[in-house]
């Protein structure tokens, strides 16, 4: 009975010592992914890297990772206009299968799913925020957007009609949608400028707007968007997506 209570004892403390090690490992192999991913994509702070899965090392061994989630604050996307870029906000991707090189320098993931967020103030950019004619004697600009509710975006109009501002700026709800790279803003219906009637395709040249998004980290790319309280909240996928290298 002494013999086999000293070897559970030695058994639990090896055991131990390999969950420390193996912790160990991960935290810092956490950190220099951190850093490649910064260096890589050019971030302006260090994102959060979370390898998940235990063992860690056994995991380092066959030279893959099951699951791999990476955080990042702002990230400025580009958006195909003069250089321009507009900021999404917490960028959150779940990498799996992420097979990495032998000299750790590359690291790829099989598929990658997230989410972000680009706030109401970035996104307004887009829209066309100075005066613009929609009518003989009638102007109108965007001058803000915000959550509609049910997945809309509600488009805040300022509009003037005769020289005189109305007391009460207009609104409509929106539907945005993602085609390939570019977030579209829709309006439902079009408002009216104190019963001035205003051809269609004028009124949704203020409306209306649309709003490129490229170069996402890894080559992950737009999914699906949707009108939320703090901002239009996007979906993003990819697959075979570079993590580092």
């Amino acid at each position: 009975m002494r013999a086999l209570r000293i070897f559970l004892i030695v058994v639990v403390v090896l055991g131990g010592l390999f969950v420390l090690a193996d912790r160990l490992a991960v935290n810092f192999a956490e950190g220099e992914a951190a850093d490649k991913l910064k260096a890589t994509e050019n971030l302006a702070s260090t994102p959060d890297v979370s390898i998940k899965g235990f063992p860690f090392l056994t995991q380092v061994v066959g030279g893959s990772l099951d699951d791999v989630e990476v955080g990042i604050k702002d990230y400025e996307a580009t958006t195909g206009t003069n250089g321009q870029t507009i900021r999404i906000d917490d960028l959150k991707a779940d990498m799996k299968g992420v097979e990495f090189s032998g000299d750790y320098s590359s690291a790829t993931a099989a598929s990658a799913s997230g989410t972000a967020t680009i706030a109401y103030a970035e996104l307004l950019k887009t829209a066309k925020s100075e005066s613009t004619e929609v009518a003989p004697g009638v102007t109108a600009r965007v001058i803000g957007l915000s959550d509609g509710g049910n997945g809309k975006i509600k488009v805040t109009v300022e509009a003037t009609v005769l020289g005189t501002k109305l007391p009460q700026p207009l609104s409509v709800l929106s539907t945005v949608t993602a085609e390939g790279d570019v977030v579209r803003v829709h309006a439902d219906s079009l408002p009216s400028f104190g019963g001035v009637q205003a051809a269609e395709n004028e009124v949704r040249s203020i409306t209306d707007f649309e709003q490129k998004i490229e170069d996402l980290p890894g080559g992950i790319r737009l999914d699906k968007v949707e009108a939320a309280r703090g901002g239009v909240e996007i979906g993003v996928q990819g697959s075979n997506v570079r993590l580092a290298g």
